[in-house]
C-alpha cells in the first residue's frame, strides 16, 4: 500500500492543515538535515512502537527523553475508539521525561519504513513529528518521536477517574480496546525495566473498578 492510499481513511478526521503528505516531506527534510555519518534513521518509541515495531532494526537501546513525558491522553476514533465511544492512545506531551526504547535503521532501508512508519503513525497527520536528542552507547542521536500539542484537537485534556473507567470498559476500534493497549504497553515497559508509576495507576482505575 503506498503512503497515500494508507492515509485516505481518515480523511474525516484530518485537522486543518494536517496533510500528513506534506509533513512526512518536512521530517524526511530535518531527517537528512540531521543525520550523521552513516545516515542511518533513528526511532523513539514509547508504546506500540515498542511491542509492535513492524521494521527490521540493527540495534535497540533503553534510552530516555528529557523535556516530553509520556501520556495517554490522545482521542483514537478508529483504531482504540470509534467516534461516538473515543478510545485513547499515547503521545509525548511537553514536560518531564520518558524512558523509551530507541531503535537503529540502515540507511539502505531508511526511507521505507520512514514511508511505513508514518503509514501507521501520522495517517491523520495529528502528530507533530520532532527529532529528539537520545542517549546510546554511540553518543547522542536524534531520533525520530511522535509529540502532541496540548492545543490539539485530539488531545484529550485532563480526565477525571470515571471517565477512565468508562474509556477502559467501553472504547474498542478496529485494533481493539483501549484497555488492552494500555495494559500491552504497561507489560512491555516491565519488560524493558521501565516502570510508568502514573500509568500503573491509571490501569489500576479497570483493575479496581469501584476505588
Amino acid at each position: 500500500m503506498r503512503p497515500a492510499d494508507a492515509f485516505a481513511p481518515y480523511q474525516h478526521l484530518r485537522p486543518p492543515g494536517r496533510d500528513p503528505e506534506r509533513l512526512l516531506a518536512q521530517a524526511r527534510a530535518r531527517w537528512h538535515r540531521h543525520a550523521g555519518t552513516p545516515p542511518d534513521l533513528w526511532i523513539f518509541g514509547y508504546a506500540s512502537l515498542i511491542w509492535r515495531p513492524d521494521f527490521d532494526f540493527t540495534e535497540r537501546h533503553t534510552t530516555r527523553i528529557h523535556g516530553w513525558h509520556r501520556a495517554l491522553a490522545m482521542w483514537s476514533r478508529v483504531n482504540r475508539g470509534t467516534p461516538e465511544v473515543p478510545g485513547l492512545v499515547f503521545a509525548l506531551l511537553p514536560g518531564g521525561s520518558c524512558q523509551g526504547v530507541v531503535y537503529r535503521v540502515p540507511h539502505a532501508q531508511a526511507d521505507g519504513v520512514l514511508d511505513t512508519l508514518w503509514a501507521r503513525e501520522q495517517p491523520s497527520g495529528v502528530y507533530d513529528a520532532r527529532w529528539l536528542p537520545c542517549a546510546t552507547p554511540h553518543g547522542t542521536v536524534r531520533a525520530l518521536a511522535f509529540t502532541l500539542a496540548r492545543r490539539s484537537p485530539s488531545h484529550a485534556g485532563v480526565l477525571a477517574p470515571e471517565q477512565y473507567r468508562h474509556i477502559f470498559r467501553h472504547a474498542r476500534g478496529r485494533y481493539g480496546s483501549t484497555l488492552d493497549y494500555a495494559r500491552q504497553t504497561l507489560d512491555t515497559l516491565r519488560a524493558h525495566g521501565i516502570h510508568d508509576r502514573r500509568l500503573g495507576a491509571l490501569l489500576a482505575l479497570a483493575d479496581h473498578p469501584d476505588a
